[in-house]
């Protein structure tokens, strides 16, 4: 019977529940710790390493037959990769509507806050912030979603999933996903002091949760972690784009 681990992790796993707890709480913390600390500094160097080391744990962890277990496989219906990038695009608008409605231009708006990341200068040219969007939009189209969805949606998702059934798996990769991104809007570092902003908190974290079921949901009707990863990426640019030409 084939394994989904490589032989030297079959040592000290299985492929179940408490492999994917395992890496869950060796990747999300540290990144959480990043995250933030990167917020207060302005220092974001080491978020592109976490979403790396994501990206190779199932390259790193999985046998070739393991590998094809999650999902690395090619797609099996093509049309859901383009209904995977429009479900992401509109996603990401309603997301943007819904903070623009409740919060504007404040920080409590999570796009506003996330966008201060982007240094986006105040008195910046079109054709300068057209370059720089092209350089945010595909480095936001590249690195989280590939390192997010091979490890949440891949990974992790598929430990769980062995142990526990599709569904339950779903709710606790998508529930580590989005608490994880409570570090990126949240808990916030604004005028030079940490706030935990309860409400917008909450309206993030389950935004999170239900984006992440729409990924895990584009990655069974796809038949492959492509069309989540490329579902993710329409996500990102449509946040992207609504930073920089909607606020």
């Amino acid at each position: 019977m084939e394994n989904e681990l490589r032989p030297f992790w079959q040592k000290f796993f299985a492929f179940n529940w408490k492999f994917g707890l395992f890496l869950i709480v060796i990747v999300c913390i540290p990144r959480f710790i990043l995250v933030m600390n990167a917020n207060a500094t302005a220092n974001y160097k080491y978020i592109g390493l976490i979403m790396l080391v994501s990206a190779l744990a199932p390259f790193l962890f999985l046998s070739k037959y393991g590998r094809k277990r999650i999902g690395l496989t090619k797609p099996e219906n093509l049309k859901w990769l383009l209904i995977a990038f429009m479900a992401g695009l509109i996603f990401s608008f309603l997301l943007y509507l819904t903070g623009e409605a409740l919060f504007g231009n404040t920080y409590e708006n999570w796009y506003q806050y996330i966008g201060k990341s982007y240094n986006i200068p105040a008195q910046i040219n079109q054709a300068d912030k057209a370059v720089l969007f092209t350089v945010m939009a595909l480095t936001g189209m590249t690195f989280s979603p590939v390192g997010e969805e091979l490890f949440f949606r891949g990974i992790v998702h598929s430990g769980f999933a062995k142990s526990l059934g599709e569904r339950n798996a779903a709710i606790i990769d998508g529930s580590a996903f989005a608490l994880t991104h409570i570090s990126h809007f949240g808990l916030v570092f604004v005028n030079l002091q940490w706030k935990f902003l309860p409400f917008p908190s909450l309206i993030w974290v389950l935004s999170m949760f239900l984006v992440s079921m729409l990924f895990i949901e584009v990655k069974k009707r796809s038949g492959s972690v492509l069309g989540a990863i490329i579902c993710h990426s329409a996500f990102n640019l449509g946040m992207i784009y609504c930073i920089f030409y909607l606020m």
